[in-house]
Formats: C-alpha cells, sequence, structure tokens
C-alpha cells in the first residue's frame, strides 16, 4: 500500500476511537512519526497495526493503556528500535523538500508583507534592491539555523507527548522561542555586510519565487 493511502487510512480510522484512546494513540503517532532518521513507509505501516490493534482492543471493552502499558513512551522507542533506517536518499529528499519550503515561505511572505505595508502604510518601494552576494550568504547561513530551529521544535513535540502540559505555559514557551528565532534571523540580516553586484527585483518577482519555490518542493515531496 502507498505511503500517502497509509496515511489516508489512519486519519479515518482514528475518528473510530474513544477519546481517551485517541489522546493515547495520537502521543505515540507523533512520537514515532517524529523519528526522522526511520524508514516512513515501515513507520505507517507499523501505526497502521497498532491501530487496528487498538480498535479490535477497544471493542471488547480495553483501553489503550491497558493493550500498550502504562509506559507509552518506552514501548513507542522499542519500537523505533525495530524500525528500518530511511536509506541516503531519502534523507537527502525530505532536507531538500523541507529547505524549499522554507525558502518559499520567506520570499513570498517577505514579497506580501512589502506590498502590505507600501499600500497600507504608504512606506517602501516595490523594487527592491538586492546584493547577489549579501543573498547568497544569507540563503547559506539560514540552513543551519532553519534547521536547529526545526531540530527544537521537534525535540519539544517528543518531549510534550504522553505530558499534561498547561495550555498557558505552552503558549508562553511557544511565543518566547518564536521571539528568539525571528531575533536569530533579524540579527543576521544586520549583521552581514553588503556584498557583490547589485540588482532590481520587483516586489511580485518575489511572490512567483516563492510560489515556484513551493511547486519545487511539492515535487521533491512527491518524488520517491
Amino acid at each position: 500500500m502507498e505511503l500517502k493511502e497509509l496515511i489516508e487510512i489512519n486519519n479515518q480510522k482514528r475518528t473510530q476511537l474513544t477519546k481517551e484512546n485517541l489522546k493515547y494513540y495520537e502521543d505515540m503517532l507523533v512520537y514515532i512519526r517524529l523519528s526522522f532518521s526511520k524508514s516512513e513507509q515501515e513507520t505507517e505501516e507499523v501505526l497502521s497495526e497498532l491501530l487496528d490493534h487498538l480498535l479490535i482492543a477497544q471493542e471488547e471493552g480495553k483501553t489503550a493503556k491497558e493493550v500498550f502499558g502504562d509506559d507509552p513512551k518506552q514501548y513507542c522507542k522499542d519500537i523505533i528500535g525495530e524500525l528500518p533506517k530511511m536509506i541516503t536518499k531519502e534523507r537527502i529528499r525530505l532536507f531538500a523538500m523541507a529547505y524549499l519550503y522554507f525558502l518559499a515561505a520567506s520570499t513570498f511572505f517577505t514579497g506580501l508583507l512589502t506590498i502590505f505595508i507600501y499600500y497600507i502604510f504608504n512606506k517602501g518601494v516595490l523594487i527592491e534592491e538586492y546584493y547577489i552576494g549579501t543573498v547568497l550568504l544569507k540563503v547559506v547561513l539560514s540552513i543551519p539555523i532553519a534547521f536547529l530551529f526545526l531540530y527544537v521544535v521537534v525535540y519539544y513535540l517528543r518531549w510534550a507527548c504522553f505530558k499534561k502540559i498547561n495550555k498557558i505555559l505552552e503558549f508562553l514557551i511557544v511565543w518566547i522561542y518564536g521571539i528568539i528565532f525571528v531575533g536569530v534571523f533579524m540579527l543576521m540580516i544586520y549583521l552581514i555586510p553588503d556584498l557583490g553586484s547589485v540588482t532590481a527585483i520587483p516586489v511580485y518577482i518575489l511572490l512567483l519565487i516563492g510560489i515556484m519555490l513551493y511547486i519545487a518542493a511539492r515535487i521533491t515531496g512527491a518524488k520517491k
């Protein structure tokens, strides 16, 4: 069965779970799926088997806790340890897809924000000047920053699984982390000097580049 089909079937079947069992299973699902070094296909097949097992047990009046035990985190770790590792080609594909999405979002929303400020506040210009060397350096430096950000997000999501976290505290953590992340990017932009030749780019071109990068990311993600 194809990966996309497995995920769709899983999404449909989960609606049959009780509220308690759904929370338990979805924590397991998030924890296991966030093990990026493992084969996606094998991971989804195992998650499907776990869900089928839980649905059968639920019909017999059992809870997820009775089926999988009192330590779901360790249960998930044991499963992850048995999963085959993702092949190098697949890792490169995921890396490229994630980075293309990141570039697409940053480029598109930069253009969108420029248009918004220009027409709403009558500030800025619709044709920006860019230093080629500076842009290339920012693109290169943004790679480790973006993936450090992603690593911390994944680490937090896995840590938060199977825990009851105060929603206000969680919001504050996310807000502070978001401010730090944006601050690091702003600092990078501020510190990098003007390098290379200058070129003028209309803001609508940024929107088109963002859309093209998004399409490229989708195509990269669809390849097997």
